[in-house]
């Protein structure tokens, strides 16, 4: 197999444009919705760390489209994304930590569910091994970034609508 066939930029190009820009605009309406009910997302702290958390897993994305959208060796965008997803990782782990071992009962405020923090975590190891993969120069580095942006996009999705419907819930019943 063609070692150069792990990187094409031609060929990643329009998905990378496609999912940067889906990035970027989740991002900005994270920022709208999360002003428009400041209140409530930052009277409950699970949610204030879950939408700071959302923003700065989407802005790793951004810059995860932008990178490989950048003409450069595939051996230094390899080396960049893995870096990008080692220092991503904390995120999850941090929270994991704290929704689950420093104060239990921040967890079970939000209804954090210890399933979606594993799968960010195992979306950052994801993107980590495809930074890996572009060093050796595998055809499956590309194929393993893009899983873990996929993922990192459903997460940040799946997060919006948690806290939409929390925040929903609560509005209806007269809370704040």
């Amino acid at each position: 197999m063609d070692l150069h066939a792990a990187y094409q930029p031609d060929l990643w190009r329009d998905l990378y444009v496609m999912l940067g820009t889906s990035a970027a605009a989740l991002i900005g309406l994270l920022f709208v919705v999360a002003s428009l009910h400041l209140e409530e997302v930052m009277s409950n702290p699970v949610h204030r760390i879950r939408a700071r958390n959302m923003t700065l897993h989407l802005l790793v994305l951004l810059v995860e489209a932008t990178l490989v959208l950048t003409p450069q060796p595939m051996q230094a965008l390899g080396g960049e994304l893995a870096v990008i997803n080692v220092v991503g990782l904390q995120l999850p782990l941090r929270f994991i930590y704290k929704a689950f071992y420093k104060d239990r009962h921040l967890g079970e405020r939000g209804a954090y569910s210890i399933y979606r923090g594993a799968a960010n975590v195992s979306a950052y190891l994801l993107g980590l091994a495809g930074g890996a993969c572009l060093i050796l120069a595998s055809v499956w580095g590309m194929y393993l970034i893009t899983a873990s942006f996929i993922a990192f996009l459903v997460s940040a999705i799946l997060n919006a609508w948690t806290i939409m419907t929390v925040v929903g819930d609560a509005k209806s019943r007269g809370e704040r």
